[in-house]
Parts: C-alpha cells; structure tokens; sequence
C-alpha cells in the first residue's frame, strides 16, 4: 500500500507516518530544502522534495499512491493571506496534483482543525459536524475554506475531514509552553469563568486519523476526533502537577481584557520580525473562549473511534518525553 503524508517533518504528521510504518505501508513524505528532518530521519519511508505551492513538485510525490494524508498547513501567519496561502492554496494543489496522477486513490484524507468549525456554545451542546461552521480566527476561516475546497471534489476524490482539537504528547512545541510553566512552578488561567477543553493525545489523534481514511464508512464525511472527556483548564493542571509531583505553585488569573491586550502588543512588535510571533490577538481571541469542546459520537458510530489514552496516562508519558529528551 503507498501512502503519502505531508506534514510528517511536523508534530502531528510525524506521528501519523509512524503509524503508517508499523502497518508496513510504503509510506512517502514531502520535505522542504529548509525542512528539519529530525523526525523522519532514519525511518523506513521516502522523502521527496517538494512544495504545496508547486503543483509538478507535487505530482510526482503523490503519483500512483493509493492513500493522501494531507497534514500539512500554516498554524501561525501574519494575516489571512498567509493562512490562505498554506492552508487554502496548499490543499488545492495538493488536490489537483492527486487527481491528475492517482487514478486509483483510496481516500484523501484532509486533517482540518476544531478552529474551522468555532467554539461551542454551551457544555451541554459540543460541536458536532453537521453545526454551521463559525470560525472566529483567519486560521480558522483558512481552514474552513480549505474543508470547503476538499468537499468541492468529492465527485473528484474519496475524500474524509478530521478535525482534531488541542492535541498534545511527545514533539508538541505549543502546549509544551504550558508543561514548561508548570515545571517552573506558575500556573497561569485565562479569565475568571470556568473553560472547557477537548484535548487529544497525540498517539490516539494518529490512530484516529487512520482509522477514519481505512474506513468504507466515512467516504465523504467529516469527523471530530477528540477526547470522550471534556476538561477543564484545572483538571489539566491538577494531572501535570500531579505528574511533576509539585504541590505548591502559584497561580493567578489573567483578566480577559489584559490577555487580548498583551496579544495586540506582541502582534505589532512581531511586525517588525523576521519570524510570526506565537502569541498575537487572535490567540488571544482563541484563549478566552469558554467551550472548546466537539463531540466524538459521529466518529465512534461510523468507525468504533474511542479515546485510548485517558489524561492521566497521556500528561505522564509526555513529561517523560519531555525529559527523555532533555525538553524539560
């Protein structure tokens, strides 16, 4: 079986290519001349150079491949047109070179993002996939107009969407910061009202995402593939505390309007950088939402999805990632 990943010199992409490896897949993975290869290195797969904005660099890494898992995207970007040009130009010519060389593709599987679809609007009704989508960030709209596109081939393509929540686990560099913190001994809680997360383990999303491509069930659907649970900010910090076995840490509570602030301070000054700022507005804007919450009922019906890594388990066995790997 061929299979092409994108995205595999990253997070969550590389996670998905393991997986692929040990099905004994011939796996493919597309890599930039400036890609950090430390995740791929080593590995029974094959690289090929080439570039989601170059369609002929992409015809000749999905020629014949009977799978696509397209992972890679921009997560972080100046403005729209950055995020359109990663993650909505990207996905079209990734589309168009699959359908002009593999005439014989199983299943394009498109790994959107819970920030497509917006925030829920109470505990008691997470996002489903059949809810308008109400993105509240340009990432988020980049990705909704990305769904979009994939869906305009269906009668093109065998396509699946999987729209993953906060993922988490080894190689993570963004909640990472938070295990950081934790460590140093400072807990930080964005505003004074209770927020809701679904949160995925990155061994369970990988899994996920296979599952869902594998499946006769989900041709032409979209997926949430997420925690059962649903968890507050305290419960994750009560688990990683737990985890590094601190007891006493100060904590403190960020007012809303001082976090939105500090992200249009640290946007502007990131004006003036050669690299995009991790925190700006929108992430502000991202941090304050009370329910980002999405439900997995979809997915275990069409394909028996379940979360196998509880949080307990899954903040254990990426601190000691973290500290195997001297990140900690």
């Amino acid at each position: 079986m061929k299979v092409l990943v994108t995205g595999a010199t990253g997070f969550v992409g590389s996670h998905v290519a393991d997986k692929l490896i040990e099905k004994k897949y011939d796996v493919r993975c597309i890599v930039r001349k400036t890609s950090n290869l430390r995740w791929v290195e080593g590995k029974k797969l094959q690289l090929i150079e080439a570039s989601l904005s170059d369609v002929s660099s992409l015809e000749k890494a999905v020629e014949d491949v009977d799978y696509v898992y397209h992972v890679a995207g921009s997560t972080s970007a100046r403005n729209l047109d950055g995020y359109m040009q990663g993650n909505y130009e990207g996905t079209k010519n990734i589309l168009n070179a699959t359908i002009s060389k593999a005439p014989n593709l199983k299943r394009f599987l498109y790994v959107s993002s819970q920030t497509a679809a917006g925030p829920a609007i109470a505990l008691n009704k997470p996002t489903t996939e059949d809810m308008p989508l109400h993105p509240i960030t340009n990432y988020g709209r980049s990705k909704k107009a990305a769904e979009e596109i994939v869906n305009s081939n269906s009668l093109n393509l065998p396509i699946t969407i999987v729209r993953p929540p906060a993922v988490y686990g080894p190689r993570d560099t963004e909640i990472y910061t938070i295990f950081k913190m934790i460590k140093m001994g400072f807990i930080a809680y964005m505003g004074f009202d209770k927020k809701y997360v679904s949160l995925i383990h990155s061994e369970d999303l990988s899994r996920g995402i296979i599952e869902a491509a594998e499946s006769k069930k989900t041709l032409g659907k979209t997926y949430f593939i997420s925690s059962d649970e649903f968890y507050t900010w305290k419960q994750v910090y009560e688990e990683m505390k737990k985890s590094f076995g601190k007891k006493n840490i100060l904590s403190v509570r960020l007012p809303h309007p001082l976090i939105l602030a500090a992200g249009a301070i640290s946007g502007f000054f990131g004006r003036f950088s050669a690299k995009t700022p991790v925190f700006n507005y929108e992430k502000g804007i991202d941090f304050i939402q009370k329910y980002w919450i999405c439900s997995t009922e979809s997915a275990r019906k069409d394909f028996s999805y379940s979360q196998q890594i509880s949080l307990e388990e899954g903040i254990s066995n990426t601190i000691a990632w973290y500290k195997n790997n001297k990140w900690l």
